[in-house]
């Protein structure tokens, strides 16, 4: 689990830490929603065009944009705050790495998300939602979620400026998965504390789109690619999600699945 790096937006502010009533085991539900789309030409733009040809067609080039929505109350009235997340791409995706752009793991762990290269970003500017704690007081705060390529495969920069400053990285890597699926990404993500001993904080929703594209020649080179046949009912899509409140692996896991519907020949 890598450094997250918090600071808080006011200084001086005096906080006592709140106790979470006992007996809280339940685990937060959790929703999926997965779009397969166009690759963004400049994924730092949020205006930007997209590449023609890509998207939901079979063999052809796409970004996934994945939406979580988390609900539950058995963390102070709040989730427990997420851990790690296991994104599962179906069978025949395939992910193509060469002649990206890799930001140096060292940038990345100093927060300097700044200096990387600009071709190491791995799709636009996503969002989380959820609530910080100072003291007994839990407050809402939405953050920012950018996706790099980096060593470890992705790398996902969160950050927030009200009401605490948040800079946390959440490194991931991909894997085969076997059966249905091709693929996993694994992203941990570290608890996040704006104060010692408050609670943690609590995500609830979170929306990222990775997907990412570059011309060679006459030749465009996607990172993603979408199967060239689809299975009868569409392609089925897996999440794995972690909640917990101790550092380590354990903890109380959620399973949610989608489906997409086949898209249209290529």
């Amino acid at each position: 689990m890598r450094r997250a790096s918090i600071r808080l937006a006011s200084l001086g502010l005096a906080v006592a830490a709140m106790g979470l009533p006992a007996g809280a085991a339940a685990a937060p539900s959790v929703t999926l929603k997965v779009k397969v789309v166009p690759i963004p030409t400049k994924p730092s733009n949020p205006k930007s065009s997209t590449y023609p040809g890509t998207g939901n067609i079979l063999g052809a080039g796409a970004a996934i944009e994945s939406l979580f929505t988390i609900k539950g109350a058995e963390y102070g009235g709040f989730p427990l705050p997420l851990k790690q997340v296991i994104f599962y791409l179906p069978a025949g995706t395939k992910i193509h790495t060469a002649g990206f752009a890799k930001c140096p793991t060292s940038t990345l762990e100093s927060h300097e998300v700044q200096k990387c290269p600009s071709k190491s970003l791995a799709g636009p500017q996503g969002s989380a939602h959820g609530v910080v704690s100072f003291g007994g007081t839990r407050v809402p705060e939405t953050v920012t979620v950018q996706p790099f390529f980096s060593a470890s495969g992705l790398a996902f920069f969160v950050e927030g400026r009200s009401p605490a400053v948040i800079e946390l990285l959440s490194q991931g890597s991909l894997t085969a998965a076997g059966g249905a699926f091709g693929q996993k990404l694994t992203a941990e993500v570290p608890l996040v504390a704006t104060v010692p001993g408050a609670p943690y904080a609590s995500t609830e929703e979170i929306k990222v789109k990775v997907g990412a594209a570059f011309k060679q020649g006459k030749k465009l080179v996607s990172y993603g690619t979408v199967p060239k046949k689809c299975p009868k009912g569409g392609f089925k899509l897996k999440a794995e999600l972690t909640f917990g409140a101790t550092e380590g692996p354990t903890g109380e896991t959620v399973t949610v699945t989608t489906t997409i519907p086949c898209p249209k020949k290529k």
